[in-house]
């Protein structure tokens, strides 16, 4: 009997006390990163420097509220309004969970960069073709480094996350394609 209210007890301090981020992620709760960018706003435009009808470099992006648990990061920017539901401009993964800013056309020291949808190691920026598309800048904390060739895409990065998420962060833009003269 004693061990019945022993074991009773146990499940219901654990309950309300979830101490660890892997009872945070059982549960359903994950953190929250948060990701900016000195560029553009959440759901706002996206400079053309950062397109095709620009530069072509990356937007600086930040991070913060990386929990203590993880042992790296990764990032999916990919257009959200392509006509086949995503199109993949930049993959980047194994960044240092210290982390805190991704600089203006650079890539963080020791990250790898996987294939894009234009098949290259690299980022390539917006370039609807017709009306404004949607992007999504997505940040993942990682529970683990990956272990992935670099020529991998997003399905194989996905893959590679699952099971390993401990928080993630986005930010959205829109981009539309300056008037061709």
């Amino acid at each position: 009997m004693r061990r019945f209210f022993f074991f009773m007890a146990i499940l219901f301090f654990s309950a309300l006390f979830p101490w660890s981020l892997a009872s945070a992620q059982e549960s359903g709760k994950q953190i929250k990163l948060k990701v900016t960018s000195p560029a553009f706003g959440n759901n706002q435009t996206i400079p053309p420097k950062y397109g095709c009808d620009g530069a072509n470099v990356n937007p600086p992006v930040k991070i913060e509220n990386v929990p203590p648990g993880a042992k790296s990061l990764a990032l999916i920017f990919d257009d959200q309004d392509a006509p086949r539901g995503s199109y993949v401009h930049w993959l980047l993964w194994n960044m240092e969970p210290s982390v805190k800013e991704i600089k203006e056309n650079s890539v963080p020291e020791g990250a790898i960069q996987g294939m894009n949808d234009f098949k290259k190691n690299t980022y390539g920026g917006p370039c609807p073709p017709t009306r404004p598309h949607k992007y999504a800048l997505i940040v993942y904390a990682l529970d683990v480094p990956l272990n992935l060739d670099p020529k991998s895409g997003k399905a194989d990065l996905k893959k590679a996350m699952e099971g390993h998420i401990i928080a993630q962060g986005q930010i959205m833009g829109v981009y539309k394609r300056e008037k061709r003269k």
